[in-house]
């Protein structure tokens, strides 16, 4: 069995989970004691906590997601280019920073590894794992009923959306090219 090497956006996200528990669990350990010197101590626990669910939701939904796998491909309605999609990427200037996102696993989008099919259903299961963080994203508003402060977790959810939303748009950007070239290369 082949082991494959951690990257180092997954080993970022794992070092941040870690610290964010470390920070959390110490933030509402004083707090609980009675330390809260006026509300910095909860509040510093909770965005720790949030930041740590936004990743660690993503890292479970990347798995969860494997499941639907074979249900997902690319010539299905929702994952296929539509017209408005080209000037929306003109005017975002994708291809100026589509090469600078990071990359969870790029192993997975290997042309050395990979059939030109193979890639353009992975960049399917990516974008549709991108889809789903961001209503989980939303989910984080929740928090606010159980500790108030609706503003911080609407903060960590718009930046985790934006955050995911990148993914979409490069994989919507970069599919459609791919496609193309798997056409041409079966004719």
């Amino acid at each position: 069995m082949k082991l494959s090497k951690i990257s180092g956006p997954a080993m970022f996200m794992y070092c941040v989970i870690a610290i964010c528990v470390v920070i959390s669990t110490i933030c509402f350990a004083l707090y609980y004691k009675g330390i809260n010197s006026g509300g910095v101590i909860l509040w510093t626990g909770v965005t720790a906590f949030t930041i740590m669910y936004h990743f660690w939701v993503r890292i479970i939904m990347g798995n969860v997601s494997k499941l639907f796998r074979k249900y997902v491909n690319y010539r299905q309605w929702w994952f296929r280019e539509k017209k408005f999609e080209k000037s929306l990427y003109r005017l975002l200037r994708v291809k100026s920073w589509k090469d600078k996102a990071l990359t969870y696993n790029p192993e997975l989008f290997s042309l050395k590894e990979r059939s030109l099919e193979e890639l353009a259903d992975t960049m399917t299961k990516a974008e549709l794992d991108h889809w789903l963080n961001q209503i989980i994203a939303i989910s984080t508003i929740f928090f606010s009923l159980i500790w108030g402060q609706l503003w911080i977790f609407l903060i960590t959810a718009v930046a985790a959306m934006l955050f995911d939303g990148q993914f979409i748009v490069i994989q919507r950007f970069n599919r459609p090219r791919l496609v193309r070239i798997l056409e041409k290369s079966k004719h």
